[in-house]
């Protein structure tokens, strides 16, 4: 773990850097013990002896975790896995899901955590938010620590290096109309009162590094009552992040229960404002694009696990011209890449809508550049930290490009975004700084073998369980 210990600060200067108002030269980057940027100064000289690179670019934020599933990878790609003669969908895939969840101990848990969060560095995620619903054990009941699952989400965090929004999740039950929890669901169990007592739980462990919010599952799985009572009850400016109209039969299901459709239903039952992260949001009426992008919350888009889930395309062009913000993240981590992610977001647009360059704008033509900084606003927003931005006072999260890939070798900085994002599929992260730590060195991570031999016998485990 000597990689993690912070030596009281540090500094480098980048030829190139991603600043919030574009591209500067000769940036001087420095940083205090503390992991918080001090120093942020273009066209400075570089000092003799401090450390130098070509490209760098603030860190990826993922707003949008559920870590356990990342052990799930490839092993839902059959049809007719559900047994039941359903056509497959979320709802098949989702019952497959269930029967791993019921399986995997804490233990386990921690360990494929701690590997999706080394990938997620490697390539160029610096803070994860982690929307974490497994409470109880394999049989239901309630643990010591109410906190305890919660606890190895954290550990696993700390071991990677990676920041950490930590969300408890709210789940009461089965469907609309306050059905109850089926048997599979016996593990999410939990109710206002119980995810206030983890979070409270938790508060000891909350840092610059580490924040704890909260996480009302979905309109199907909690009351109205219910997630008021939660979003009141939780400490000021603490983030709040939902499922929400993932699905179109979710979307009937609520207007059959509610007369309303999700979004137009939330809005108008809580006080929707920009503590709050929507996930998903996939299938909108017009007027709820605009009441959405209207209310302050993030739009938490996971274009891959929506892909491969057979979800949908978010109506993102009408969203981003009623000045709505997004985010991404990986979601069931079938992808641990921004890359991949932002590259699938832009080009389902292109698809859905028969153009080129969906996210450009009069104001920044640069399609890259309006999908990276959009995804860090958005992503910070939702995590409620101080990240997404090179500046004093924000935290050290920063990625070092390989400049030296044939992508990037002489690159003009204006064209630096487009070839990182739509150019191959070589990683082309080479450092990685997290809160002020190097957790990434010339693509490696430095406990990548140790964290992988833990996830590979917690697979081994789960497979004979």
């Amino acid at each position: 773990m000597g990689a993690h210990v912070n030596r009281g600060g540090d500094a480098l200067f980048a030829r190139h850097a991603l600043l919030a108002d574009g591209w500067r030269r000769d940036v001087l980057i420095a940083w205090d013990g503390a992991g918080d940027l001090v120093r942020v100064e273009p066209d400075a000289v570089a000092a003799a002896g401090c450390a130098q690179a070509e490209y760098v670019l603030p860190g990826m934020i993922n707003l949008h975790s559920h870590a356990f599933q990342r052990a799930l990878g490839g092993l839902t790609e059959r049809a007719g896995g559900s047994g039941n003669g359903d056509l497959d969908s979320f709802w098949t895939w989702r019952d497959l899901m269930y029967r791993f969840a019921n399986r995997i101990t804490p233990e386990q848990m921690e360990a494929v955590a701690a590997q999706l969060y080394v990938e997620c560095l490697r390539h160029g995620y610096t803070a994860v938010c982690e929307f974490h619903y497994l409470h109880r054990d394999s049989d239901g009941a309630a643990y010591a620590d109410p906190a305890e699952t919660a606890r190895r989400i954290a550990a696993a965090a700390g071991a990677a290096g990676i920041g950490l929004t930590l969300l408890p999740v709210m789940y009461a039950y089965a469907g609309f109309g306050e059905a109850p929890l089926k048997p599979e669901q016996r593990r999410f169990r939990s109710d206002p009162a119980l995810v206030l007592r983890i979070a409270e739980a938790l508060d000891g462990l909350r840092s610059p590094q580490l924040e704890v919010g909260a996480a009302p599952h979905s309109l199907r799985a909690v009351s109205i009552g219910q997630l008021n009572e939660l979003a009141r009850a939780l400490p000021a400016g603490r983030p709040l992040h939902i499922h929400i109209a993932e699905q179109a039969l979710e979307v009937q299901q609520c207007l059959d229960a509610s007369g309303r459709r999700p979004v137009e239903w939330l809005l108008d039952q809580a006080e929707v404002d920009a503590r709050w992260c929507l996930v998903h949001a996939t299938h909108l009426s017009a007027g709820e694009v605009v009441a959405l992008a209207h209310s302050g919350a993030v739009a938490g888009l996971c274009p891959t696990t929506e892909a491969n889930l057979g979800d949908g395309l978010f109506p993102l062009a009408p969203y981003l011209a009623a000045g709505g913000r997004f985010g991404i993240g990986s979601d069931s981590h079938v992808s641990q890449s921004p890359v991949e992610e932002l590259r699938w977001l832009e080009y389902g647009q292109r698809l859905q809508h028969g153009r080129r360059n969906i996210v450009a704008s009069p104001g920044r033509p640069d399609v890259a550049a309006g999908l990276w900084h959009g995804a860090l606003l958005g992503g910070a927003q939702a995590s409620g930290r101080r990240l997404g931005v090179l500046a004093p006072g924000r935290r050290a999260d920063l990625l070092v490009l390989d400049g030296a890939h044939p992508n990037l070798d002489g690159a003009a900085p204006d064209d630096v975004l487009g070839r990182f994002l739509f150019c191959g599929n070589d990683n082309l992260v080479r450092d990685v700084l997290a809160g002020g730590r190097w957790a990434v060195r010339n693509g490696r991570h430095p406990d990548q073998d140790t964290i992988a031999a833990r996830y590979k016998t917690a697979l081994r485990q789960l497979r004979e369980s």
